[in-house]
């Protein structure tokens, strides 16, 4: 599938400037949320909130780019390097099938998630891999030592009706899927907000790694409430990699 990018003139506001809203004036993202497969064009309101000099790349759902395309990404020398000796069959064998990606690659596939939300802690529970994330709302800063890990550490404030997380402490992964990785430096701010009718969920996904990449990247991505449906356990199975060596001889 050709993928597309697009290069925007941006306003350079700042991620996280307002004030947190009232814990109970906050919308409610409970519930069971599908990717769209319609998300139509990105939102201006909150495209012109992402900072200058960012990127939106168009890879969200189950296609991905080809081999050597970033979506308008522009990669350091080191990570270009890195990224042309990358082979997708060096990810499908036993011992790398069943490592799950960062959240930074994770966020935007097609599998679903829910949304368990109190006033101090959201949390998103993931099928992609039986994932778990902690958003905590109290603004809290990451303790001492914490390790990094695929979820990385997360803390939400409410801007006006927008949820908007920062993320750090991400365990080095992916970006896109085909080579280019982002170091443990990378930052990730999600905005997330309902649409009109609560129907839908509207999200910008932006990242900073300049250690990968010369730019910023982001995201728009939206799901729809599934009323019923729940989390099933993914429960990867490592003998697809055989299946796979078998198909690829």
């Amino acid at each position: 599938m050709t993928k597309r990018s697009r290069w925007l003139a941006i306003a350079p506001l700042a991620l996280v400037a307002a004030a947190p809203a009232v814990a109970e004036d906050a919308p409610n993202f409970e519930g069971f949320w599908g990717l769209s497969w319609s998300a139509g064009e990105p939102d201006a309101g909150m495209v012109a909130a992402l900072p200058p000099n960012t990127v939106v790349i168009d890879d969200t759902g189950a296609a991905e780019f080809p081999s050597g395309e970033f979506g308008g990404l522009i990669l350091t020398p080191e990570a270009k390097a890195h990224a042309e000796t990358w082979r997708s069959e060096d990810d499908m064998t036993l011992d790398r099938v069943c490592l799950p990606p960062s959240i930074v690659y994770a966020v935007q596939g097609p599998f679903p998630f829910e949304v368990h939300q109190t006033p101090e802690l959201i949390v998103f529970q993931y099928e992609y891999f039986d994932q778990t994330r902690l958003i905590f709302m109290d603004g809290r800063s990451a303790p001492e030592g914490l390790p990094h890990s695929k979820m990385g550490f997360s803390v939400g404030h409410w801007e006006g009706r927008d949820l908007v997380i920062e993320t750090d402490h991400i365990a080095a992964s992916t970006i896109t899927n085909n080579g280019l990785d982002h170091t443990d430096d990378i930052r990730m701010v999600e905005r997330y907000r309902l649409s009109e009718d609560g129907s839908r969920l509207l999200a910008t996904q932006w990242f900073s790694d300049p250690a990968a990449i010369e730019n910023n990247g982001a995201r728009w991505i939206v799901w729809e409430k599934r009323e019923g449906e729940h989390i099933y356990p993914y429960e990867c199975d490592p003998t697809f990699a055989l299946e796979y060596g078998a198909v690829k001889e």
